[in-house]
């Protein structure tokens, strides 16, 4: 290199050279050697940098995850609440012995920064698009929780940016790299119950006081540590009280989607997998909710989902019911397989023994989700549950939302992603953004 070409850094190389591998078909392959890579702790130049936002109850466990890796180096974190706040730079800075993370409270701020190779996200559901698209923009890979998005607009629009940007996306959908729910997802996918003639999903029902404010909503000034206008964003405006805003916020619409789209990107995720359903989604869908009476929240309590696949397939997704069962199952002409957290069992049992052949379908393997994302970031391959997977999954909750908010069944196209012969619902598809924002491009 002579005077006048310019140097530049390792991490400016790794994503110019990626993208370029991408868009050349190839993987983005460097040697260790080239990286300074040392077998006990990566050397500075071969660490993955990451930031932090959102801490009010995922962000902080995803944190100390990803704190765990030697690759890992950590240098911010952001968060509206400055409590929070303040403790998620407590533990970085304790990590390392040092006060070097920097805190903000304005994502804006952080995506100025060109030393972030990726972030770790866990805001509100109403923040997810805007704020994803933002960071990939910026040029970072993301990890961000479920579901995708907070309607099904917003997930091709993240999508679509994901692609447009060559961003690594892992989604908080763990299960599908735990052995329990990768082994059962597999034998149904090599036929071992024959046709499936049924799949049933159970969810939770209620609403679970996370915060430990339920009942709080007098409307009351915000606290001086949380900037609630910008913790609102993009949602309609609703006066402040306790029980409205940090890890509650998932009862009000407005803000979440209840129980059914907390849990559609676990559940529902393993019986979309289990099916090869990971790049489509139902063509019709019947739904029913019991809501509320009074209070501040205003999603279902208890909830009833009918809805069928190009090829004939039904699939229930309830909550509150107790004839389903929690988890996911399969039923086929030959057996069933069920699966939930910490449960496994198969009719016959003897498939829970079955070798799957090396001639057979074999699902994606990873048994550390942090780890599967930290691999793809260096080798730019798709991880478990990137973008595309995760919209699927969660257009399940998102067409049940819409079908119980009008009151009736409605058709969809899943390849051109449009409710057939109904207006009124393909409306819902997308919601107004309170001004001034908008979903970047």
């Amino acid at each position: 290199m002579n005077k006048n070409q310019k140097k530049i850094s390792r991490r400016e190389f790794l994503k110019t050279a990626s993208v370029a591998a991408i868009g050349l078909g190839f993987p983005c392959i460097v040697p260790a050697s080239a990286l300074g890579r040392d077998k006990k702790r990566p050397a500075p130049s071969n660490r993955i940098v990451m930031a932090g936002i959102g801490f009010g109850m995922m962000g902080i466990p995803n944190m100390e995850a990803f704190l765990s890796k030697d690759e890992v180096q950590w240098v911010a974190v952001c968060d509206v609440d400055k409590n929070h706040l303040m403790r998620a730079k407590e533990i970085v800075d304790r990590k390392y012995g040092n006060k070097d993370c920097q805190a903000y409270t304005d994502f804006r701020e952080l995506c100025l920064r060109k030393d972030i190779d990726a972030v770790s996200i866990a805001v509100p559901d109403h923040w997810h698009a805007l704020l994803s698209i933002y960071c990939a923009r910026a040029g970072y890979d993301i990890y961000g929780e479920k579901p995708l998005t907070h309607n099904l607009a917003e997930g091709r629009a993240l999508c679509q940016a994901i692609e447009r940007y060559g961003r690594v996306w892992q989604t908080g959908s763990w299960q599908r790299s735990v052995e329990n729910f990768h082994r059962a997802a597999e034998l149904v996918r090599n036929g071992r119950i024959g046709k499936i003639v049924r799949i049933e999903v159970g969810l939770p029902e209620g609403h679970y006081d996370f915060a430990g404010t339920f009942g709080q909503d007098k409307i009351e000034p915000p606290p001086p540590e949380l900037d609630y206008d910008l913790w609102l964003g993009p949602a309609p405006y609703w006066p402040y009280c306790k029980s409205r805003v940090h890890m509650n916020w998932r009862w009000n619409m407005d803000f979440g989607g209840g129980q059914l789209m907390d849990w559609v990107g676990h559940h529902v995720d393993i019986a979309h997998w289990g099916m090869g359903w990971d790049r489509t989604g139902p063509v019709e869908i019947e739904a029913r909710g019991e809501y509320p009476k009074g209070g501040v929240y205003n999603s279902p309590v208890r909830y009833w989902v009918e809805a069928k696949y190009a090829d004939g397939t039904p699939m229930i997704v309830a909550g509150g019911y107790p004839q389903i069962w929690s988890g996911t199952k399969w039923i086929g002409e030959r057996g069933w397989v069920w699966v939930d957290r910490g449960q496994f069992e198969t009719e016959p049992a003897s498939l829970k023994n079955e070798v799957i052949g090396p001639e057979e379908i074999r699902l994606y393997k990873s048994r550390d989700h942090y780890q599967n994302f930290l691999d793809c970031v260096r080798s730019r391959k798709e991880t478990i549950t990137p973008a595309e997977v995760a919209h699927r999954s969660a257009s399940v909750g998102h067409l049940a939302v819409i079908s119980m908010t009008v009151g009736r069944k409605i058709k969809w196209d899943p390849a051109r992603e449009k409710i057939i012969g109904d207006p009124e619902a393909e409306r819902l598809l997308s919601r107004s953004y309170r001004s001034p924002w908008v979903l970047p491009d």
